[in-house]
């Protein structure tokens, strides 16, 4: 054991003394580690840590299943579920999360909130920390004002005072009264909301909109297909019980809660992770390739330990033993690296997402350390098997001068080729994200979104409660914002051109007599169109006599013009079922026609109907106040930031109680709704491509390097003939393109097929990349020009071999 130990110190030793390939080959190592670990630790504290919650498992979602995204509900189907055999209990928990108007002493502003049901808490194995939880009478229609803080806001608003309990917090102009505090861990294991509302359902579930999870505790032993099975049957019986027979057929069942919570950037994750480990592999294969040249470099070492009587073992154990010190620096130098990514990313990522502070799990750590040494010790060994030949009484009999061998490079320059070939596949990723950016940059949305400040309200319901008054007040305030120096003009919506998910407000829309379709809907004020630049195809605009009282009208886009009356929407009356009274459709003339707004990128689009703010429904406007806040646009000269203070103290002065928050130019939303998917995106492949590249270099030239090493006296035999420095060059770049060319090759191959692999990454992300001939050539140019850059260096110095101590054999 003692001979061992001192054939490992005096390797270790030997390494050390002269450090040049141990920070080389542990610094490669460190980047893949470090790169893998991060994304596996995000990946692990974000969806694959259990809920902390009593038996998280047994916690599924129900209603419709679509792949890749929350299985929600409607409040009426979350009512026909009933009693379900093999749950214990079934909560309600809202899904979006607005934002509304709260006045914490005495100062107004906006807070998120989140509405559920009494029977939540209880499903979830939860009990708030302070007070109780809601009861019967105050989850129903009508019930008493009461509301639970979350804990995050308890502690930053109340700094934990117990004594919170009991007071009243206004809440849209409403007294309510604080009755609980929500435990931490529903911080995590909920949406994301300051104070939870009652849901309040009404007794037949009204109301078939609504973004909701219905929140199940499985028996023991019950599995989620058998609850699954059941959801489905009952609610397909009730889209047949509600006259619902064409159309989509949607598939209803059960799903992990945890899924479901994930859903919106589950897929993003893992093509997080998929990057990374396409980067551990180049790292990898660039070790292999490192830790080969190095047995390589070792033959004439081995030669003779061989002759003297070394057995294989001692023979190897050298080199074992350097991968092994090789294996930790470089796991220590990855886990370091991965600590210091994982806490800037954590300075960015929302600790609602990662369930608190980011860091490096047990396991995360285990697995990196075990992927590292393991690693590391197959490619040594691999290196000690390839160069076995080589110790050898030839290598003694030529005083080491006989080199690699042209056969004995061939995995070499194979392992060059995987690694381009990892990193075209990563580059290409990049790239198709990077041109979709630039598109994105670039593409015309049918409006005009320069010199536009918009900024965010929602009229305080117990002052204004009903269209009507929703309309006066925002008469009083375009009138006081239009009197703005600068300000050229304003506007009040619904909703502004773009939006994000939780920023489009869509109902069902349909001819008279037809299907009803999805369409985006808009409540507008007059100045709305003409301040964005959306000018009439046909007919015209809303004006000041489309008030409440004369004959309701609309505006459709062209794109809806052609989906449901053949482009011949003039004069054609449009209905939307939920927003009359009665449960009868509203309806209203069709004057005008638009152009499209939105991105030309050829992503289908259902289209736009606009209404006057004035002759909005009640019941459609009490819908829309659910889930989503007005908008104000002023059309400003110069800088729109430089009338945030003017915008604020104008809303100030005619509604003191009113918070406005949310101020941004219209420019800024573009950008982030054209770009930010594919920003993110490039971000992520970017860097894992960059980390490739320099990988996939480093290894190009050091197989170039010691091949020009080893076949430095067939240079210098060469050069005695007569061959010129610049032909000598030619041989060592010819042979490192061709490596080039060939990864080249099969990488583009691969590339071709990375969109249908992540095709739901893609999807989630908002983005259409797709690989193309623009992408492809930018990336033969760029691995061509870093290729070139690896190889010149060996070239050169293959061109410089002085052929004279060639044939001397020194």
């Amino acid at each position: 054991m003692n001979i061992w130990l001192a054939e490992i110190w005096r390797s270790w030793r030997a390494s050390l003394r002269r450090p040049g390939f141990l920070l080389l080959a542990s610094g490669v190592l460190a980047l893949g580690v470090g790169a893998s670990a991060t994304a596996f630790g995000l990946l692990d504290q974000v969806l694959l840590r259990a809920l902390p919650l009593p038996q998280p498992s047994q916690l599924v979602a129900l209603g419709r299943v679509v792949p890749g995204q929350p299985t929600l509900i409607s409040a009426r189907e979350y009512r026909a579920l009933g009693k379900i055999d093999g749950v214990r209990s079934i909560g309600l928990l809202a899904f979006a999360t607005p934002r509304i108007n709260i006045v914490d002493h005495g100062a107004p502003q906006r807070a998120v909130v989140t509405y559920a049901d009494r029977a939540l808490l209880p499903t979830m194995g939860l009990d708030p920390v302070l007070g109780r939880n809601f009861s019967a009478r105050e989850d129903s229609p009508g019930g008493p004002r009461v509301l639970l803080l979350a804990h995050h806001f308890w502690k930053a608003r109340y700094g934990a005072d117990p004594h919170a309990v009991g007071r009243t917090l206004e809440v849209e102009g409403t007294p309510y009264t604080i009755i609980g505090v929500l435990p931490e861990r529903f911080d995590v294991a909920g949406t994301s909301g300051d104070i939870m509302l009652p849901a309040a359902l009404s007794p037949d579930g009204r109301g078939n909109g609504g973004l909701y999870l219905a929140v199940a505790r499985l028996a023991d032993g019950v599995a989620m297909s058998t609850v699954g099975a059941q959801v489905d049957a009952r609610l397909q019986a009730l889209r047949m019980q509600s006259g619902v027979h064409g159309g989509e057929h949607p598939r209803f069942g059960a799903t992990g809660y945890a899924d479901t919570l994930h859903a919106q950037f589950g897929h993003v994750l893992v093509l997080f992770q998929a990057s990374a480990l396409l980067v551990l592999l180049v790292a990898l294969v660039n070790l292999a390739n490192l830790m080969l040249l190095r047995a390589l470099a070792r033959h004439h070492e081995m030669a003779v330990r061989g002759a003297l009587g070394a057995s294989r073992l001692r023979l190897r154990l050298p080199v074992l033993a350097e991968g092994l010190l090789v294996g930790l620096l470089g796991a220590g130098l990855g886990v370091l690296l991965a600590s210091s990514d994982l806490r800037a990313l954590g300075s960015i990522i929302p600790p609602q997402m990662t369930g608190g502070e980011l860091h490096l799990g047990t396991h995360t750590l285990a697995l990196a350390m075990l992927v590292a040494l393991a690693g590391t010790l197959a490619c040594a060994a691999a290196g000690a098997w390839r160069a076995r030949a080589i110790a050898s009484f030839d290598q003694l009999r030529e005083g080491g001068r006989s080199g690699i061998g042209r056969h004995r490079g061939r995995l070499g320059r194979t392992l060059v080729v995987a690694q381009v070939t990892l990193t075209v596949v990563l580059l290409c990723a990049c790239g198709m994200f990077l041109r979709q950016f630039w598109d994105g940059a670039h593409a015309r949305w049918g409006f005009d979104d320069r010199d536009v400040l918009t900024a965010e309200l929602s009229p305080v319901r117990a002052d204004y409660p009903d269209a009507a008054a929703v309309n006066a007040i925002s008469q009083r305030l375009l009138q006081r914002l239009r009197q703005i120096p600068g300000v050229q003009d304003a506007t009040m919506a619904t909703g502004l051109p773009v939006g994000d998910f939780f920023g489009r407000f869509f109902v069902g829309a349909h001819a008279p007599g037809e299907e009803p379709v999805s369409v985006r809907f808009h409540g507008i004020e007059a100045g709305y169109l003409p301040l964005f630049g959306i000018h009439p195809q046909r007919g015209r605009l809303f004006d000041a006599s489309d008030v409440r009282g004369s004959e309701p009208v609309a505006i459709v886009d062209r794109t809806l013009a052609e989906r449901l009356y053949g482009g011949q929407a003039l004069g054609q009356r449009i209905a939307l079922d939920d927003a009359g009274a009665s449960g009868q459709p509203w309806q209203a003339r069709i004057v005008g026609v638009v152009a499209d707004t939105g991105p030309r990128d050829g992503r289908q689009r259902g289209g736009e109907l606009y209404l006057p703010l004035g002759q909005m429904p009640d019941a459609l406007l009490a819908r829309f106040r659910d889930v989503h806040p007005m908008h104000l646009a002023l059309r400003v000269r110069g800088n729109p930031d430089d009338y945030r203070k003017a915008l604020v103290d104008a809303v100030a002065a005619v509604a003191p109680q009113q918070p406005v928050d949310r101020l941004r130019s219209m420019q800024s939303i573009v950008a982030d709704m054209s770009s930010g998917g594919a920003l993110t995106g490039m971000w992520i492949c970017g860097t894992f491509a960059v980390l490739a590249l320099l990988l996939a270099c480093v290894g190009l030239y050091a197989v170039m390097a010691v091949a020009v090493a080893a076949r430095e006296h067939e240079m210098g035999v060469r050069s005695a003939l007569g061959a010129p420095p610049a032909r000598l060059a030619t041989l060592v770049l010819h042979s490192g393109l061709a490596q080039i060319f060939t990864g080249l090759a099969v990488g583009m191959l691969l590339a071709a097929a990375f969109p249908r692999l992540f095709e739901a990454s893609f999807a989630q992300l908002d983005s259409h990349a797709a690989f193309g001939p623009w992408v492809a050539g930018s990336v033969c140019v760029l691995l061509l020009a870093f290729g070139l850059l690896a190889c010149l260096l060996p070239a050169v110095r293959a061109g410089r071999v002085p052929p004279m101590r060639a044939l001397r054999g020194e």
